[in-house]
């Protein structure tokens, strides 16, 4: 029993290293086409899907750090100088 404890904390500490591996990939300047996002995209859902089981709050606070890289990011509009949004 000791042991399936040790593998736990060993791949909880992979899905840390791996999620800030992600996030440095996430910025907009590594996302710009389309192909980009939807590998981010598709890395952050496989990551979800790992964390799910793990019970290791940095786990999931890096899971829904990672689900908000996939949300648009919102941009300031003006006509004749004037913000509209």
């Amino acid at each position: 029993m000791h042991n399936l404890g040790t593998i736990d904390l060993a791949l909880d500490e992979m899905l840390v290293n791996l999620a800030a591996i992600v996030l440095r990939l996430s910025t907009p300047e590594l996302t710009r086409t389309p192909e980009a996002r939807r590998a981010l995209a598709q890395s952050v859902h496989q990551y979800a899907v790992c964390a799910k089981r793990s019970s290791d709050p940095r786990v999931h606070e890096l899971k829904a750090q990672l689900e908000e890289t996939l949300k648009p990011s919102l941009r300031v509009v003006a006509i004749d100088g004037v913000k509209v949004a």
